[in-house]
């Protein structure tokens, strides 16, 4: 007895509600290509029709008029020159400040047909209609402001609504690209020893990323040592980081030491490094 066979319009629902697909496309006929190039077209168009239904008669969240590739390297620059060599922050900086991208209605529907995987569009869309309000795809789609895919940080323009004064996605998702990149993508030297643009202890990745933007925005907020020291207490009594993946007291701990440091960065890195 053989089992039930999905068929095109299975694939799209479960899709649609999970962002999950059958890698071999069999509900669709033909060779692997054309299954895959027929997949891609239905899957990715009931994305966006899905998308432009649920947005539909919504006010969009506000957008900034900025040049993104300036606005990203005012934002990064500050982390880059505290955690790289003089010699290869220019480097960096040239490839963050187009790391980011802003998903608004122009550019939504490019995104989710040109996105190479399917899993990544469907976070784009529940991205895109969290800025609204809108109701997600489904259960356990992701109600987030930004997320990354190796170089490329993804944003909602809900970032410029943010009311958290120790919150900053773009430098939070930027700082993923660090251990998402490697060096050699970027032109820089790379060895066995030095693969990635930074090397981040996989458990750590999120406990940098949460303490690089907390420690950004002391810097945007005060300069002086005594300042950020005060804006670090502050943010210890204060802040409710609801993320199972993060202990927000180690996270307090590292952004204190940060703030008394003379580069806060290198402490950053010292605390998320791998121990051996």
């Amino acid at each position: 007895m053989t089992g039930h066979r999905p068929t095109i319009a299975d694939e799209i629902e479960r899709y649609l509600l999970t962002g999950e697909t059958d890698l071999l496309h069999t509900a669709w006929s033909g060779d692997f290509m054309q299954r895959a190039e027929r997949a891609h077209e239905d899957l990715r168009g009931a994305l966006v029709s899905a998308v432009r239904q649920r947005v539909e008669g919504l006010k969009p969240p506000p957008e900034h008029d900025a040049d993104t590739v300036t606005f990203t390297r005012a934002k990064v620059a500050p982390m880059v020159r505290g955690l790289f060599a003089r010699a290869e922050q220019d480097t960096v900086l040239a490839a963050l400040e187009q790391s980011v991208v802003f998903v608004t209605s122009a550019n939504i529907e490019q995104l989710l047909f040109g996105r190479g995987f399917d899993s990544t569009a469907w976070t784009i869309a529940n991205l895109y209609l969290g800025g609204f309000g809108a109701k997600l795809l489904g259960d356990d789609a992701p109600d987030i402001v930004g997320f990354s895919v190796d170089a490329t940080c993804f944003v909602s323009p809900q970032y410029f609504a943010e009311e958290d004064p120790f919150a900053d996605f773009v430098v939070h998702e930027v700082a993923h690209i660090f251990h998402n990149c490697k060096r050699a993508a970027i032109g820089l030297r790379q060895t066995r020893g030095k693969e990635w643009l930074l090397d981040i202890q996989y458990l750590k990745r999120e406990t940098f990323a949460y303490a690089c933007e907390t420690f950004a925005r002391l810097l945007e907020r005060d300069k002086s040592r005594a300042g950020r020291q005060a804006l670090a207490e502050e943010y210890e009594r204060e802040s409710r980081i609801s993320d199972e993946r993060i202990d927000a007291k180690e996270i307090a701990g590292i952004v204190r030491a940060a703030a008394a440091a003379r580069n806060g960065w290198k402490v950053i890195l010292a605390r998320c490094s791998p121990t051996t």
